[in-house]
């Protein structure tokens, strides 16, 4: 297949003025044709030289990615679809670093020209792992704690004739289930840190919370659950949507103060912005401010102890990694949870994550 690559295969100047690497590619043979300086820093080599070799030449040796895989995003990128994916790079002094390239069609040099901007990603990259050993550590040691509480309490409980004993044990048996609970928190907030673009999917709202709603309705048989869908709407989530929505229902559900709960849930458009608005609404007293306040005031200490303000941060954190936002109203009759998201449509999405 010959190149349709015309003989204007440069850069428009303003490129140079750029912080993040922009190099013109030849989507037939994967060389690069022009680049300005900042993708020089970013490879490690000097453009002069980036232009005469192949991308096997700067991808490390030990990195499963082959410069045959990289020609075949070029050339996707070339035919219209975008791709963004990252790349360990080998730069000339022997360095290894991780960079992230968002490919697409160049506009310049031809229709086989495609656009690749390019950033060093490692310290963010590296940030990222360390910090998922630490969760997977914390997740670990949680567990392993809290068996070994559950155990030794029930333990004491059933040997033990005294009474101040055997609640002491039950005591601490609940608290040890409280802290086990900690660690499911920690796995849902990592979820929510960590899921990409490339692990969503298009949902119908109405049958996402649905979904949701049934699984917690299983687990509380007690509880009423309602929902109303006023409006067909879709969204473009992960599993930080069910773990939002099953923290905001579970909230509801325990810190009521009757054994039958009443919980709505309210799906619609926002009258304000169009939205996606999904309310959750309970009959429980008022929400304490300590929970709450340090939910929109990162710089203020508050405490976790009513028992909601964790699932709350859980709730925040998993929305608001989904592009949306939390707000709660708070009443003498009851409180509402609200989250908002973006209205998705399928198919409106171009841009494919690797």
């Amino acid at each position: 297949m010959a190149s349709e690559i015309d003989t204007a295969t440069e850069l428009p100047p303003e490129y140079e003025t750029l912080h993040v690497g922009i190099g013109l590619y030849d989507s037939v043979s994967g060389k690069l044709l022009d680049a300005n300086d900042r993708l020089s820093s970013v490879l490690g080599y000097p453009v002069p030289t980036l232009c005469e070799i192949t991308p096997n030449r700067y991808t490390a040796n030990t990195y499963s990615y082959s410069e045959s895989g990289f020609i075949e995003r070029l050339r996707a990128a070339a035919e219209g679809e975008t791709r963004q994916f990252r790349w360990r790079v080998k730069r000339a002094s022997g360095e290894l670093v991780w960079v992230q390239f968002h490919l697409s069609p160049a506009g310049v040099g031809g229709a086989d020209c495609v656009r690749a901007e390019v950033r060093d990603i490692t310290d963010h990259y590296e940030t990222t792992h360390r910090e998922e050993l630490l969760w997977r550590v914390l997740r670990h040691n949680l567990r392993n704690d809290v068996t070994a509480l559950v155990g030794y309490s029930e333990r004491i409980r059933e040997e033990s004739d005294a009474p101040t004993v055997r609640d002491a044990a039950e005591t601490v048996a609940s608290r040890a289930a409280s802290v086990g609970g900690l660690a499911d928190a920690v796995k849902q907030l990592q979820h929510a840190v960590e899921d990409s673009e490339a692990n969503r999917e298009y949902r119908h709202a109405g049958a996402a919370t649905e979904a949701v709603i049934e699984s917690t309705a299983a687990k509380y048989p007690s509880a009423d659950l309602t929902l109303i869908d006023r409006s067909p709407m879709w969204i473009h989530v992960d599993r930080a949507f069910e773990y939002a929505i099953s923290h905001a229902l579970e909230n509801a559900i325990v810190h009521a103060e009757t054994s039958t709960p009443s919980v709505t849930v309210e799906i619609g458009p926002s009258p304000n912005t169009g939205r996606v608005e999904i309310d959750v609404s309970d009959a429980n007293p008022r929400i304490p401010d300590a929970e709450v306040d340090g939910l929109f005031d990162p710089n203020r200490r508050t405490s976790t102890s009513h028992g909601s303000g964790l699932g709350l941060f859980v709730m925040k954190w998993c929305i608001e990694s989904l592009g949306g936002e939390l707000d709660i109203e708070r009443g003498s009759r009851g409180n509402t949870v609200s989250f908002y998201l973006p209205p998705r449509e399928p198919g409106t999405e171009t841009s494919r994550t690797e």
